[in-house]
């Protein structure tokens, strides 16, 4: 397999915060910042990605039905996927596919909202992070697992292809990559700088 990390290798930026902002009304958008203004503050010293976009998660997504997100996730990759994704990171995934391998984007965004953007590039499998919803199916503020970063990158990656995977290429663009480009046997890190 090959593994692609989604916001700033495939795409030029961040897609969960540009999927939040769109969906958002600008008077809304700008009372959620304000909501956020704790969360925020706190993340200056624990420095912990997944609980800064559980809370806005919570404050932009809190109490949205599954079908409507799932609705607005398809419609926002139908208007933005020309505008974030990278054209050489297209050609590169093309690359692979044409050598016949399994093509998987391993992301720490909401995989709701990345899977329209993986349908379109026809990729073999998704692993995101799952947001979790209540006993109406709408969406609670939380996540259903850990945030798909770092070693839960490496740990997806085993749950869903086995313990013996051969991860033959990887793509990544932080940190948060490092564990799983050190799995591949062509790690390939901030590659791609195209701009659509």
């Amino acid at each position: 397999m090959v593994a692609f990390d989604f916001d700033g290798t495939l795409t030029v930026r961040d897609s969960y915060t540009a999927f939040l902002k769109w969906r958002t009304p600008a008077a809304a958008w700008w009372l959620g910042g304000v909501r956020l203004a704790p969360a925020a503050l706190a993340y200056l010293f624990h420095r912990d990605r997944g609980r800064i976009k559980a809370a806005a998660t919570k404050v932009f997504l809190g109490g949205v039905p599954r079908e409507r997100l799932e609705a607005d996730a398809r419609r926002f990759a139908e208007l933005y996927s020309r505008k974030l994704l990278r054209p050489d990171a297209v050609i590169a995934w093309k690359r692979w596919r044409a050598k016949r391998v399994k093509l998987v984007i391993v992301t720490a965004s909401p995989d709701v909202v990345v899977a329209p953007f993986a349908r379109g590039l026809a990729a073999d499998g998704i692993l995101g992070t799952p947001l979790a919803y209540d006993a109406q199916d709408r969406v609670t503020g939380v996540f259903a697992s850990p945030n798909c970063r770092g070693p839960e990158k490496v740990a997806r990656i085993r749950a869903a292809y086995g313990e013996d995977v051969e991860v033959r290429a990887a793509y990544g663009d932080t940190s948060g990559d490092t564990e799983m480009l050190a799995m591949a046997a062509e790690p390939y890190y901030r590659v791609f700088s195209g701009r659509p």
